[in-house]
């Protein structure tokens, strides 16, 4: 009954209970995992700036990755949303951007998976026209290219070329921005189907750089739960410059962070014992995240993890208690225990408070019934020989039952409060 009150109480304060058992780990959560994209951040991803190689804008870059967003078939996320958008408010002021899903037709597509952390579309214009256009994160980009669009000539992408790439890239990402990059190739065999093994000697052509900024309620929800024991760490995959800019927005220090690349050298002891002291995990594949969220449980931690993805999916399964946003994936709501329908972390800090009073009170309640019983039996068992000692146990267990619709009914109040 205090759990079914408890779940209505925290519906009330926009988190969904689905799992009643949760509560309890709910209440007893100290270790909150968190991931940074519609978590920490807003729901609302925005393009800035859509550059050739050099930083300059270039209608090309914006023209190509909106072919790539539009014609995949695979789930669209903040980013392919913010494509698209912004294409489409530049269409009336841009020829070049004009009719694009009609002057072209999808051949094939190359889905993103987390270990390429990049997707390909094979598209072809009316004219018969083939080509491949690639976009992802830029190291993975990188590794497929073999040339690069650098002062409006095709050239080989040398050493020098990569370092004038990833100092942009670093300079956007110090600003808070994620960066992607665009490539594309034309020189494609004519089969119907395409493969991984054909994403090569592609040609690098700019980068798109988006500004997800973080939630005002952010940085007020992690002190509040700081306050009630719950320590916060992230876990994302985007790269750590951009991690570090917004935790350093939200007021978070990151004495010590992690990369997906380190933690897949690590073994699981050495894992349980890095968890501890780290505050951030950065560029994590879907099963490190999951992997972390196990090391810290087998810490002895009780662990909640919150997600929206379905990269978060495999942690929001290994956590004690799984934490999906109501604007999230299909796939991430059907793997928390609880469901935040507005609010994100400023409703999860309201709602450990509620778990921990529900459980405040099934202790309460616990204790008295266990109290009354023990010496309400005994004293019943003697009310066959003598009946006044049977009144005197049945005014106990009136007593009993009076103490418990009082705690009940103080519940109550508090809610209301």
């Amino acid at each position: 009954t205090c759990l079914a009150k408890g779940a209505v109480s925290m519906s009330r304060k926009k988190a969904i209970v689905k799992n009643l058992n949760s509560i309890q780990n709910f209440g007893a959560m100290d270790v909150l995992c968190t991931d940074k994209t519609g978590t920490l951040t807003q729901d609302k991803v925005v393009l800035e700036y859509h550059m050739d190689i050099a930083g300059k804008e270039d209608i090309r870059v914006l023209r190509h990755a909106y072919l790539n967003s539009y014609f995949q078939t695979g789930y669209k996320n903040l980013m392919d949303v913010a494509i698209i958008d912004r294409t489409e408010e530049e269409e009336a002021a841009n020829p070049q951007l004009a009719d694009l899903s009609e002057i072209y037709h999808k051949v094939d597509e190359i889905p993103f998976d987390f270990s390429r952390r990049r997707l390909s579309t094979v598209v072809e214009d009316k004219n018969g026209k083939r080509q491949m256009i690639t976009k992802g994160a830029v190291d993975e980009m990188l590794s497929v290219c073999s040339f690069a669009e650098y002062k409006e000539q095709i050239q080989p992408l040398t050493d020098d070329i990569r370092k004038e790439i990833m100092a942009t890239v670093d300079s956007l990402n110090e600003n808070g921005m994620r960066v992607i990059a665009i490539a594309q190739k034309e020189a494609l065999p004519t089969v119907d189907t395409y493969s991984v093994r054909d994403e090569g000697e592609m040609v690098l052509m700019g980068y798109l750089a988006f500004l997800d900024p973080p939630k005002k309620s952010t940085a007020d929800a992690l002190r509040a739960l700081k306050e009630h024991g719950v320590t916060t760490k992230i876990l994302t995959g985007d790269n750590d410059r951009v991690t570090r800019c917004i935790c350093k927005q939200v007021g978070m220090k990151v004495s010590n962070l992690l990369l997906g690349s380190d933690v897949e050298r690590m073994s699981d002891d050495e894992l349980i014992q890095a968890a501890e002291t780290t505050d951030v995990f950065a560029k994590l594949s879907p099963d490190q995240k999951a992997r972390v969220v196990s090391a810290l449980r087998s810490n002895g931690h009780t662990v909640g993890f919150m997600g929206d993805g379905i990269n978060d999916a495999p942690a929001l399964a290994a956590a004690d208690v799984g934490f999906a946003m109501g604007g999230g994936t299909d796939i991430a709501m059907e793997s928390g225990d609880v469901v935040l329908v507005g609010g994100g972390i400023s409703a999860l800090a309201t709602a450990v408070q509620l778990s921990r009073a529900t459980m405040r009170k099934i202790k309460q309640n616990l204790f008295w019934a266990f109290f009354y019983n023990i010496i309400g039996i005994p004293v019943a068992a003697l009310g066959f020989l003598d009946p006044i000692i049977a009144g005197a146990a049945m005014a106990f267990s009136s007593v009993s039952v009076v103490t418990n619709s009082m705690l009940l009914k103080k519940s109550r109040l508090e809610r209301r409060g």
